[in-house]
């Protein structure tokens, strides 16, 4: 698969602040890539560099293979649309004007295409309204079908449902995906709100302190985050026999603890176990979500 965005050992410096350190991501071609991190972990910034608003201290990134110290970076960026932290709209402007304001600035000499791209967003029956009488949701994608203006095939989106209600969401969410799927957008998402970026994105970078510390698919992922019980036991080998014996798929976490996967039953499990005089002091089912996974992997990175 190619890759659209690659970045080798990146930094960023505000005087004695480094908000980018030795980052190294790869964002692949058709992907919807979940950024993820707290605030202040670097998000920001590194689309603040990506997009050229920012240059980088140390490192180099590469959009469609082309690296940023290039002069050709310029044209590449072309096929790309952004939206950071907040959408650039004229309040005083209905939706059409908008986009021709922004047909205008990109330099795009016909105004082809703008009824579609309303219509895309969903903002096709809008008419004269101004933009600052939108709804936050509406707003946003306003500032999407701006980003979509000069027919990008890369979309950056800085933390594009921050505020919004359920239904707002839903809009947005929605959206994304038709982009991806349909357009075949490569995307690039922004988000501290993990239980809706579950649902879309394709990969994940888990940005910590200025650096990404784990790039991961969803399918891998997913394999991660399954089903499973927790057994605290004082007779692990013994457990670990059995399991090996039934073929059961199991995680020895330490001396104590035991991860089992794929048992969805559990009085028929510990009913198997009784069976063998296998006895756990304590037994847990689990199901790991996706903030938990973040949480326990920085966790376990700033306890090392």
């Amino acid at each position: 698969m190619d890759i659209v965005l690659k970045t080798d050992n990146l930094e960023k410096r505000y005087k004695d602040f480094k908000a980018l350190s030795h980052l190294n991501m790869n964002v692949k071609k058709g992907a919807i890539y979940g950024l993820i991190g707290k605030n202040g972990a670097g998000k920001t910034t590194l689309i603040r560099v990506i997009c050229g608003l920012q240059q980088p201290n140390r490192g180099e990134y590469s959009i469609y293979g082309v690296k940023n110290t290039d002069k050709e970076i310029e044209s590449v960026r072309s096929r790309m649309g952004a939206i950071i932290e907040t959408p650039s709209i004229y309040g005083d402007m209905t939706a059409k004007d908008n986009l021709i304001e922004q047909y205008k600035l990109v330099g795009i000499p016909t105004l082809d295409g703008i009824d579609d791209l309303l219509k895309l967003v969903g903002l096709n029956n809008t008419g004269k309204k101004k933009a600052k009488n939108f709804s936050l949701g509406m707003k946003q994608r306003l500032g999407i079908a701006i980003a979509l203006a000069n027919n990008p095939d890369f979309l950056i989106l800085d933390e594009p449902i921050n505020g919004l209600d359920p239904e707002g969401i839903i809009e947005i969410r929605e959206l994304i995906l038709k982009l991806n799927k349909e357009k075949r957008i490569t995307i690039l998402i922004s988000s501290h709100y993990l239980d809706e970026l579950s649902k879309i994105a394709t990969h994940y970078g888990f940005l910590d302190n200025g650096s990404i510390i784990k790039e991961i698919s969803s399918v891998e992922l997913m394999s991660k985050m399954e089903h499973k019980i927790e057994l605290k036991v004082n007779n692990a080998k013994d457990f670990v026999k059995y399991f090996e014996e039934k073929k059961i798929s199991y995680e020895v976490i330490d001396d104590k603890t035991i991860n089992v996967y794929g048992e969805s039953n559990l009085a028929k499990f510990i009913n198997e176990l009784s069976k063998q005089n296998l006895v756990a002091e304590e037994i847990h089912e689990k199901e790991e979500s996706l903030e938990n996974y973040y949480m326990n992997l920085i966790g376990g990175r700033n306890n090392d």
